[in-house]
């Protein structure tokens, strides 16, 4: 059993771990070679030169001024004293928020932890239970509820504790709903204008044998929404076009950093091998091949986009429809268009930058399937992924270890190496089985279907945190391998459940402390080491870093990763919560982790609003601003070979037109749209 100086000694290591991360951030910083990787924003914000094109060779790589590392710590209170606004400014609304959820779980467990101590601990310490019994313990054991016998007089104060804690949580909580409210109705009106605040996504449209799918959405919202309508875009299946564009651009950039090459040094012409990445196959003039692919995938791209163009199979039943107010939107976005509840689906349209272009071609009819069948598969990895983490849990213990290698048993024993193991072993042991997980659950999440980064993110993160919730919390709670688990449970009384999880719940507490040691203290503080992008930028910039364009994408600041980060916020709330009437203990270790991680992500890296715009520029053109938002990338290439154009004439005045189906072949005023496809978008630009 664990002590409180083992415990004491395991949080020493963890502490060393981190302010070694912080003490490594703090000298890696100051290198200019690796400034890059921890000032990318102000790079890409043209606020910020290179370093390493200045001064001497050693300078270039090495910041040889000492007094900077007398400052090394510097960085700290300039992260915690950045304005909220200013934060918001730079990183974004998200981002603010998200800092706020740490800020929240300080909130929530100091007043919790300073209650709880100085009632809670007292009642369980005074108590002889467990010096009376013949169960062996430890002493975190008598800092908890374990220490109380059954029916004593001393439950009231843990139960009214219960009561008092679920009250302070919901109290800050409610509070901290109404600041974030203000804070998004606030950046709402002060933010420029979006895209997505005037267009939703249709999808589902039914198919017509007489008309385009752009023409059935054109006379479909002229007819519903004819006041609001302004203009639309249908969604195209371009993957395959997507993946020669992305193709020959790697092939240009190749082409670029030959050509640069020999400019350099015109007496000898650059060559390279034309088979797996250039390492074997015939040797070549390497600008001469490059030119060479380039054309061909030219071709191929230009062959594919006119069947694009021209294939009606290429159009999905689905277009972003723009509105003239913020308000026809989200009249549209958020009411049912036709009798039939599934057909013209409509919500909100994502960020453009936030589409994620490949799924959109999938059929819609098959989203149903796609995620049942990820259901059913997320149902198995979760439930066989305790086989795993139950073996290596049972193995990353003093008896688990003696009993698997017996004649390490005098090593083991040493008290240091003792206190190691009970404290860190079991957290790294369940952190490597986990590192893989959220790209598991992404892949996952994009075979279901869904149309946005941020939808991805969330999707993942929902799946990650039900996983934690059963493999780390429940799993751990509950000894053993999943199928003895399971015997368990299907063999007992319902009612038995709450009290077999009650019952182990306490004795589980030293394994959740090692966890956020690890997880929490060591791995934040890792986290603002950028050790990922520090070791891929500097890969890039040696192996595929070949223009100035290459070294920008190298540098890509990247974003907070929700997916997984949240998840794991979640679980320290519910293991706050859970411990702070059962082993208050546990409580300043979460306390230690939300700060510390307020500190590190503080430093790393949305009716009104339509009347003050026209207000401000009442000469605002939205259609020349909305018509090509929500265009494919592919078609929206910086080549003149790769614009996008699949008619010659276009319309956007707001009438309704006539149309080739029987049913409607009244409607009233007349159409300038050939029939056959969506308009022209660069005729549309010409025009307006």
């Amino acid at each position: 059993m664990a002590t409180l100086a083992d415990i004491g000694l395991a949080a020493a290591i963890n502490i060393l771990s981190a302010f070694a991360f912080l003490l490594a951030f703090a000298v890696l910083r100051l290198q200019p070679i690796n400034d890059r990787v921890y000032f990318p924003k102000w790079y890409l914000k043209g606020v910020r030169s290179s370093p390493i094109h200045s001064g001497t060779f050693v300078r270039k790589f090495v910041n040889l001024d000492l007094r900077s590392y007398l400052r090394f710590l510097g960085w700290m209170p300039a992260a915690l004293k950045m304005p909220e606004p200013e934060l918001i400014e730079h990183a974004g609304l998200d981002s603010s928020v998200y800092l706020r959820i740490y800020l929240i779980g300080l909130k929530i467990f100091v007043p919790i932890t300073i209650l709880a101590f100085a009632v809670l601990v007292p009642v369980n310490w005074t108590n002889t239970t467990l010096e009376n019994s013949k169960v062996e313990y430890s002493d975190i054991d008598k800092l908890s509820i374990s220490n109380i016998p059954n029916r004593s007089q001393r439950f009231w104060a843990h139960l009214v504790m219960a009561y008092v804690f679920s009250f302070w949580t919901c109290y800050v909580l409610f509070k901290e709903y109404e600041i974030i409210a203000s804070m998004r109705l606030h950046f709402l009106a002060s933010e420029k204008r979006r895209p997505d605040q005037f267009t939703v996504l249709v999808q589902n449209v039914p198919p017509d044998p007489d008309e385009s799918v752009s023409e059935l959405v054109e006379h479909f919202f002229l007819v519903n929404h004819r006041d609001h309508y302004l203009t639309h875009q249908v969604v195209y299946n371009a993957n395959k076009l997507a993946k020669l564009v992305k193709e020959k651009k790697q092939m240009q950039n190749w082409l670029d950093y030959y050509q640069l090459k020999y400019d350099r040094n015109p007496s000898k012409r650059p060559t390279t091998k034309t088979g797996f990445l250039g390492l074997c196959g015939d040797k070549v003039d390497a600008i001469e091949f490059y030119t060479s692919e380039v054309e061909r995938l030219s071709k191929k791209a230009a062959t594919e986009r006119e069947k694009v163009k021209k294939d009606p199979k290429s159009v999905m039943p689905a277009a972003f429809v723009s509105f003239r107010t913020r308000w026809g939107a989200a009249v549209c976005a958020q009411t049912q268009q036709t009798r039939n509840p599934t057909l013209w689906l409509t919500k909100w349209a994502p960020e453009p930058r936030d589409v994620y272009w490949q799924n959109l071609a999938m059929p819609f009819v098959s989203l149903t399937v796609r995620r049942l069948i990820i259901a059913v598969a997320f149902f198995f990895l979760t439930f066989f992924f305790m086989i795993p983490i139950a073996f290596v849990q049972s193995l990353a213990n003093i008896e688990g270890i003696e009993k698997a290698v017996p004649f390490l048993k005098p090593i083991i024993e040493v008290h240091i190496i003792k206190s190691f193991i009970q404290g860190f072993l079991p957290g790294i042991a369940l952190k490597i089985f986990l590192i893989f997980l959220p790209t598991i659950l992404m892949l996952m999440s994009k075979f279901e279907g869904f149309i946005s980064l941020s939808a991805l993110e969330r999707r993942s993160a929902s799946k990650y945190y039900l996983f934690l919730l059963v493999n780390v919390f429940l799993g751990s709670i509950v000894a053993g391998t999943a199928f003895q688990q399971l015997h368990t449970f299907m063999h007992q009384s319902a009612n038995e459940i709450p009290k077999t999880i009650g019952v182990s719940i306490p004795m589980k507490a030293t394994f959740f402390i090692s966890y956020i040691m690890v997880d929490g203290w060591a791995g934040i503080a890792g986290e603002i080491l950028r050790l990922k992008p520090l070791i891929v930028f500097h890969l890039k910039n040696f192996f595929l870093v070949k223009t100035e364009k290459d070294r920008e994408e190298a540098m890509d600041p990247g974003s907070i990763e929700f997916g997984s980060s949240e998840p794991q916020i979640q679980l320290y709330f519910l293991l706050g919560l859970v411990y702070a009437v059962v082993t208050p203990f546990l409580l300043p270790f979460i306390i230690i982790f939300f700060g510390l991680a307020y500190a590190v992500f503080r430093h790393q890296e949305a009716m009104m609003k339509d009347t003050l715009e026209r207000a401000k520029e009442p000469n605002l053109d939205l259609k020349a601003y909305l018509v090509n938002a929500y265009v494919h990338p592919v078609f929206k290439d910086g080549d003149e070979d790769d614009s996008f154009s699949v008619d010659e004439e276009v319309v956007y005045d707001n009438v309704l037109v006539p149309t080739k189906r029987q049913s409607r072949r009244n409607t009233p005023a007349h159409s300038r749209y050939n029939g056959s496809s969506s308009p022209s978008l660069s005729d549309a630009i010409q025009e307006l």
